[in-house]
This record gives structure tokens, C-alpha cells and sequence, in this order.
């Protein structure tokens, strides 16, 4: 038995997990740096240092000063175990939607937003209680031990209902950032010559795509994303607290706090995470 041909939507998985796993392994600083930012401890530290700006290498250099090296890597472990069942989840529910509603012709504009949005749906509700974690870790305000202590501590000390805490702002940031994404990326993608897709340089224009897609959507979700990372450190805050609290706090410019590490690493992430995922997907015979 074939199983790419019996069970596609499991090699879409496979696929998927494989280039999630690759990407967060290697971006897994920009993403410490951006919740550093977006929290205040990386304000307070700034402060303490006698710095009134605190920017991204600041926090680079504070964190590689009082962690070390490995200290940029810190919540490593919620990031995998977010991002192994979490991208696999997404790309075959996006391949499985893909091929059940547009099997013989590629998806229009309106429809790629469709897809992407609805992929980015299911994978972000069943991996949320991990992202709760995979933040609190690396803000640095929590001292847990592993993610399965953590997700202990938190269903014992603030309830169950703690692990879904910014779910609105969750799907506020990555919906639309899916939906916009996969928008620009599927139709970037189409714009390519034939002989460019067909070639040896294919996985090179298709990176390029995702490159153009990513800094789009990234800077389009940026407010909801700093959002979500003030409610899942502060949980005791609702999305609109959060809100009125970033804008009395920082001013609008609030909302864009941490978006260069961000959007350095959510382009990066995303363009590799597509070009491994088409690549595996050509090798295993299957039209991603």
C-alpha cells in the first residue's frame, strides 16, 4: 500500500512538521526577542541599565550577558511542541481543504484567504494551551521547569480556562496573518514563469515569494500579536484591557512593539517553512 497516495493528508503533516521544526530551530531568538519587547521586563531592564530606548539588540545583548549564549533558545521546548503538531496540523488541513474544494483548478485570491484563514483556525485552536506556555516561557517572568510541569502549574494554580487565555487576539494575529499570506504567496507564486517553477531555482523564487508574503502579512497582524502576548502573560487581562492598557502605557506605537524581531522571523519562518514543504512534497509525489 502507497500511503502518500492511500493517506495524502498524513505526508501533508509529515511535510509540514518537518519544515516547522527546521525553521523554529534556527528562528527561535527573533521570536525570545520579540516577547522580551512586548513585555516589561525587557522595559524594566532597560530602564535599570540606564537606557531610555530599548530596542532589539539591547535585548540581544542583555539576554546573551545574564542567560549566555543558550539563553536565546530558552522556551525552545514549548516552541517544538507547539510548532511539531502545530504546522503539521495546518498544512494538511490546508492541503486536505485545498484538494477537496479546488482538486482541478488553483484557488482566486478571495479563495486562497479562505483557505489559509480556515487552516490557521483549526491549527490554532487545538495548539493554543502550548502557545500560553511556549510565551510565558519566554518572557522570563515564569520560572517552569518543563512544558509538562508548566501546563501542571497553570490548571492547578489558575485553571484549565488559563490555557486558552488570549484565544480572541491568537486568532486575531494568525488567522488574518495565514489568510493574508497565503493570498500574496498563492498568487506571487502563480505570477512565476513556467520555466522558473520547473527549474532547478524553483525552491530560491519560491523562499522569494514567501519573503514578500511574510513582510506583508507580518505588518498587517503586528498590533494583534502584541496584543495577544500582553493577555497571555497578564491573564488576569482581557482583550480589551489589553488594549486600552498598551495604548495608555505606549501610545500607538505600543502596538508595534517588537515588530523588527518579529518581522524578521515570522517572514523567515513562514518562506522556509513553504519552500521545505513544497520541496518534500514534490519528492513524495504529491501537488502541494
Amino acid at each position: 500500500m502507497d500511503i502518500s497516495r492511500t493517506y495524502p493528508a498524513v505526508k501533508a503533516f509529515l511535510c509540514g512538521s518537518f519544515s516547522g521544526t527546521c525553521s523554529t530551530l534556527l528562528l527561535q531568538p527573533l521570536d525570545l526577542v520579540k516577547t522580551r519587547l512586548q513585555t516589561s521586563q525587557s522595559l524594566q531592564s532597560g530602564l535599570h541599565s540606564g537606557m531610555g530606548r530599548v530596542g532589539m539588540v539591547t535585548v540581544l545583548q542583555n539576554v546573551v550577558k545574564t542567560e549566555r549564549l543558550l539563553g536565546l533558545w530558552k522556551g525552545i521546548s514549548p516552541s517544538f511542541a507547539r510548532t511539531i503538531p502545530g504546522v503539521g496540523i495546518y498544512f494538511s488541513t490546508y492541503y486536505s481543504l485545498k484538494n477537496h474544494f479546488f482538486q482541478d483548478r488553483n484557488p482566486g485570491a478571495f479563495e486562497a484567504v479562505l483557505l489559509g484563514g480556515g487552516a490557521r483556525t483549526v491549527a490554532g485552536v487545538c495548539m493554543l494551551p502550548v502557545t500560553v506556555i511556549k510565551t510565558r516561557f519566554e518572557c522570563g517572568m515564569y520560572n517552569y521547569g518543563s512544558v509538562a510541569g508548566a501546563l501542571r502549574s497553570v490548571c492547578q494554580t489558575e485553571g484549565p480556562a488559563a490555557l486558552y487565555s488570549g484565544l480572541m487576539a491568537t486568532l486575531l494575529r494568525d488567522v488574518p496573518f495565514s489568510a493574508v499570506y497565503v493570498m500574496f504567496y498563492s498568487q506571487t507564486k502563480a505570477l512565476l514563469p513556467k520555466e522558473i517553477s520547473l527549474s532547478p531555482s524553483a525552491p530560491l523564487a519560491i523562499f522569494s515569494c514567501g519573503i514578500l508574503s511574510g513582510i506583508s502579512a507580518s505588518l498587517i497582524t503586528q498590533p494583534a500579536d502584541v496584543v495577544k502576548t500582553q493577555v497571555q502573560v497578564n491573564p488576569q487581562l482581557r482583550t480589551a484591557e489589553a488594549i486600552r492598557y498598551i495604548y495608555l502605557e505606549h501610545g500607538l506605537q505600543g502596538f508595534f512593539r517588537g515588530a523588527v524581531p518579529r518581522v524578521l522571523r515570522r517572514t523567515m519562518m513562514s518562506a522556509l517553512a513553504w519552500t521545505v514543504y513544497e520541496a518534500m512534497m514534490t519528492r513524495m509525489g504529491l501537488k502541494s
